[in-house]
């Protein structure tokens, strides 16, 4: 039986989540680059991280990088970027590409507030020309050293900190954004009864 505090606790942090907010995982293979990511998911405050699965058909998730962050967010897998993208498409998502084109925005100069899903792709190819194609805007994050690039997860916690900052400052946080009965719904998953 859960206590009276655990239980305050869990509406407490389900009042901070941003399920208008999420990741998409396209087809990252590296244990640790997954799991990191689902890491940060969690202390940014998201539900919800859909996965494109890799060529392996699995993803891979280490259970002492992510401490256990998995188990407070619903994993969405999907076998295709174009169903993922379908799907949120159809649930209001604006698409948000990580993609170091031209064309691509600064992190700071986009709006994280509204329905926004971000995608990040694989280590060693970036994100797919599907999800480029189908994406309504593309960020990328300057940098000015001898090498060029970051890896996927630190790419992730930037980004995902600079919509958590964005969203803080318009008091997105610490307001219930699921209905009633799906807020109960979670509370009673978290909690063990169901």
């Amino acid at each position: 039986m859960v206590t009276e505090e655990r239980l305050r606790k869990i509406k407490e942090v389900l009042n901070f989540r941003q399920p208008d907010l999420r990741v998409v995982i396209e087809r990252i293979e590296n244990q640790h680059n997954a799991s990191a990511i689902l890491r940060t998911c969690d202390a940014v405050g998201l539900i919800d991280v859909d996965i494109i699965l890799p060529k392996s058909g699995s993803f891979p998730i280490s259970p002492s990088v992510t401490t256990g962050a998995e188990k407070w967010l619903r994993l969405n897998y999907y076998e295709s970027t174009e169903e993922c993208i379908e799907k949120l498409k159809k649930e209001g998502f604006k698409i948000v590409c990580t993609y170091p084109g031209k064309d691509s925005l600064k992190p700071w100069e986009i709006d994280f507030s509204g329905k926004i899903a971000i995608i990040f792709g694989n280590e060693k190819e970036g994100v797919s020309d599907t999800a480029l194609s189908l994406s309504d805007f593309k960020i990328w994050i300057p940098m000015f050293g001898m090498v060029r690039s970051l890896n996927v997860s630190v790419s992730a916690g930037m980004i995902l900190y600079e919509a958590l900052k964005q969203r803080y400052f318009k008091r997105e946080y610490g307001k219930q954004k699921f209905s009633e009965e799906e807020f109960n719904q979670i509370v009673k998953l978290w909690s063990g009864e169901i």
